[in-house]
């Protein structure tokens, strides 16, 4: 009489009796591991090497004292971030960065929405529309805050040429920080409203018609079929274009630098050219590294704050 369990030993008439497990699955595990070393290995050496291992770098970074050229770097402690915390210019690039994300990505995600819209329609020219619309996100941000601050001088450019024709002056655009702020976010929207448009209307192409013909059946004018059936068709778009679009501006850098220089008086001095001026015009790189480190706190906070309560109103059926 045989006894048999989940070890790996027998018993026959009292005495026990080894029985080897087949070699056959420890065979093929091993080669599935060999294949993932082999697939995923070098993605994460390069993912650690150019992601983490700088985050570290950083980390470790802010607590030290260093002009990029000495040889040696000085233990400060907190002491990087009490001065950013202390110190009234850190609080305007705060918000700074707070103004120009909300203008530009609310502008960016209302203004696509209404040109998808449009877009959609069965109009003539409609695909060469919608190539002139993406067209700017394609080019170089630097190219474009060039072009851009001329159209914006007060003088000779485009905005004062067209402001002429009704007796108007052109205000002095990236001279006055109350103007600087504006004229940046027009510039930044202009560039990023093909990618939200095209976005959209992906979004849009995708909602079953027969969902239209129902909510017409039912008496639904146009207001309340958009209200009823593309919002919340759109909602895992919107939810989309939000997070990426915020990530997106607390990034931008290029636009800034070429057009105003973070000025004047500090007035598009944002969190990202803050890091960089900190850095590799005031040679602090600790205090620069205590900057980075509050971004990447930011763009973290607010990515898992909106997972955390917006996905939820996000309609994904």
């Amino acid at each position: 009489m045989a006894e048999a369990g989940n070890s790996d030993t027998a018993t026959i008439r009292g005495e026990s009796i080894q029985i080897a497990k087949p070699k056959r699955n420890r065979n093929i595990l091993s080669k599935e591991w060999v294949l993932f070393i082999l697939f995923v290995g070098p993605n994460l050496f390069l993912f650690s090497l150019f992601s983490y291992w700088p985050m570290i770098e950083n980390v470790r970074l802010s607590l030290q004292e260093w002009d990029l050229l000495s040889p040696t770097r000085e233990f400060v402690g907190l002491e990087n971030f009490r001065y950013l915390f202390t110190h009234d210019i850190f609080y305007t690039v705060l918000w700074n960065t707070f103004y120009f994300t909300v203008g530009s990505v609310g502008s960016s995600l209302i203004l696509g929405l209404l040109i998808a819209l449009l877009l959609n329609q069965k109009l003539r020219w409609r695909n060469t529309a919608r190539a002139i619309v993406f067209s700017p996100y394609m080019i170089s941000g630097a190219a474009i805050g060039i072009v851009w601050s001329y159209i914006f001088d007060p003088r000779y450019g485009l905005i004062a040429e067209m402001l002429g024709w009704f007796g108007i002056n052109s205000p002095g655009w990236l001279n006055r920080p109350e103007w600087a702020m504006p004229a940046v976010i027009i510039v930044y929207v202009w560039k990023n409203l093909g990618f939200t448009s095209v976005i959209f209307l992906a979004g849009l192409q995708a909602i079953p018609q027969d969902l239209y013909d129902a909510a017409k059946v039912d008496g639904a004018n146009v207001f309340w079929r958009f209200r009823t059936v593309t919002l919340p068709m759109l909602s895992p778009i919107a939810f989309f274009l939000v997070i990426t679009s915020i990530l997106s501006t607390f990034q931008s850098f290029d636009i800034i630098q070429i057009m105003t220089h973070g000025g004047p008086v500090d007035a598009t001095n944002v969190l990202i050219y803050y890091v960089y001026e900190q850095g590799f015009v005031a040679f602090n790189a600790g205090r620069s590294a205590a900057a980075a480190l509050v971004l990447f706190v930011l763009m973290m906070g607010i990515t898992l704050i909106q997972l955390r309560y917006t996905e939820d109103k996000v309609y994904y059926g």
